[in-house]
């Protein structure tokens, strides 16, 4: 076996160890035990959220929260938890935020399917929104 051969091995096996990791270690609690719209991650809040924050998650509240749950946790079945390793600043940057906002996001790590953009918000709504979901990762150990 040559040296591309090996590296070329490598990568995959990293990868593929990667996706493993990513996708068993974090559920807490079996899919087959969740019905359907139940809370996907146990998500601890901070006892105090930045003013920025606070607008953040009053937005969330009426634009995200009847698809990614309350505090950002997901939904069985319909929709992904944004306090998930999957949405840390390094793979998916407040940039990919305001593009799924814009213009949806079609399905690539959930079972969800795609997402619809998101009418009637502003760029600082979005910004407050992605100050919210960040204070929690923050405090969930994501960051």
């Amino acid at each position: 076996m040559n040296k591309t051969n090996i590296g070329i091995f490598l990568c995959l096996f990293f990868v593929t160890a990667s996706y493993f990791y990513i996708f068993s270690n974090n559920e807490k609690v079996g899919s087959a035990e969740l019905e359907e719209g139940h809370p996907i991650e146990s998500v601890l809040v901070p006892d105090q959220i930045s003013e920025q924050g606070l607008l953040g998650k009053n937005i969330f509240e009426h634009k995200c929260q009847s698809c990614h749950g309350i505090n950002a946790a997901g939904r069985h079945e319909i929709g992904p938890p944004l306090v998930h390793k999957i949405y840390e600043p390094s793979h998916h940057s407040d940039q990919s935020f305001y593009r799924a906002v814009a213009m949806g996001v079609k399905a690539h790590h959930w079972p969800f399917g795609n997402m619809a953009a998101v009418e009637g918000l502003t760029q600082g709504d979005i910004k407050a929104i992605i100050s919210y979901v960040r204070e929690l990762q923050r405090e969930n150990g994501i960051l």
